[in-house]
């Protein structure tokens, strides 16, 4: 592995010079990570001495996340390290030991590869990750506002395959929403990969229930009526309805739902319509052809609406001109 000697990202022994900062890198055995008063974890060696914390990566309501060195496995890896007061918190502990065995169980090109659950030092719990290089579709459209057609469709054709794999196996994601939703950058365009199993609801037979009936559970804006309902009754569909709320936001630069507090904005979940894509995002060019797709996506009922992500992305990529099915365009 070789390092930054500005930035002290890690990169793989094959790469000449830092994309951040047009730094050499050096070997890691010629450096030393940085330390930091503000947070002792940076330039420790965590977990029995396997894991040397280089950097901060960001931060999150849970947990911070940390780009490390696995020295045993000689590799770079993401650690997410829950805050303090949250590691005190038993349901908080569960739900994130449970995001480890979910996303274990679930082995996917299109889903986060997390690798080991731990007990730290300074008695907390990390989760350890595979390393991404990338960002968040969610800096994305801050920065763009909105994706072109080509990079949408192919966004959405992934995250079709990779929840397919969850909900074949009666896994509801949950808090499906632009900062989970991750973009690898590759010489031939985005790679996506599905963050954050922590919020699931598992369906299948004898799986544990972390969330009492009549909770909400989710991201407001992105929150199917039944989630919005904190209804028993929730199944893949939930999903369905998250990732059109993407869609949406992807094409026209907005939500659909927006109001000034959480409860409003979950009202209007129930209550209301979002406008039609072409209408929402007519300065940038949203194809009335994409109305009809979003309207049945958007049903409030999970029986009248789009059976699947898969339907869903396929009708997306058929209201741009295309032809065949989401598998074609995912690549």
């Amino acid at each position: 592995m070789k390092t930054c000697s500005a930035c002290f990202r890690l990169f793989s022994q094959d790469s000449g010079f830092c994309p951040v900062d047009g730094q050499r890198l050096i070997p890691v055995a010629e450096a030393s990570p940085p330390r930091t008063p503000e947070d002792r974890r940076v330039g420790a060696t965590l977990c029995g001495g396997r894991y040397q914390i280089w950097r901060i990566v960001a931060d999150g309501g849970m947990g911070r996340v940390y780009q490390a060195l696995d020295l045993r496995a000689g590799r770079s890896v993401a650690l997410k390290i829950l805050h303090p007061e949250v590691a005190l918190d038993e349901v908080s502990v569960e739900r994130f030991h449970r995001e480890f065995q979910v996303s274990a169980s679930l082995p996917h090109e299109h889903i986060v590869e997390v690798l080991g659950f731990e007990r730290t030092e300074d008695e907390s719990f990390a989760l350890v990750m595979e390393y991404l290089e990338g960002e968040e579709l969610r800096t994305v459209l801050k920065r763009d506002k909105v994706l072109p057609p080509e990079r949408l469709v192919r966004m959405v054709s992934q995250l079709a395959l990779g929840l397919a794999e969850a909900h074949e196996r009666k896994v509801v994601h949950r808090d499906l929403k632009p900062d989970n939703i991750f973009l690898v950058g590759t010489r031939d365009g985005d790679r996506v990969k599905i963050l954050d199993f922590g919020s699931v609801r598992d369906n299948s037979e004898g799986a544990k229930k972390l969330t009492v009936v009549g909770t909400t559970i989710g991201s407001p804006f992105y929150m199917s009526p039944e989630q919005a309902q904190g209804l028993l009754a929730l199944d893949h569909r939930a999903d369905v309805w998250s990732v059109a709320a993407i869609v949406f936001e992807c094409v026209t630069g907005r939500v659909p739902f927006h109001a000034s507090t959480g409860p409003m904005i979950l009202v209007a979940i129930m209550g209301s319509n979002p406008l039609p894509p072409s209408e929402a995002g007519k300065a940038y060019g949203a194809p009335a052809s994409l109305d009809p797709v979003m309207e049945r996506a958007f049903m409030k009922s999970p029986e009248a609406r789009l059976e699947s992500v898969g339907l869903l992305a396929d009708g997306v990529g058929r209201a741009y001109g295309l032809a065949g099915s989401h598998r074609d365009w995912a690549y």
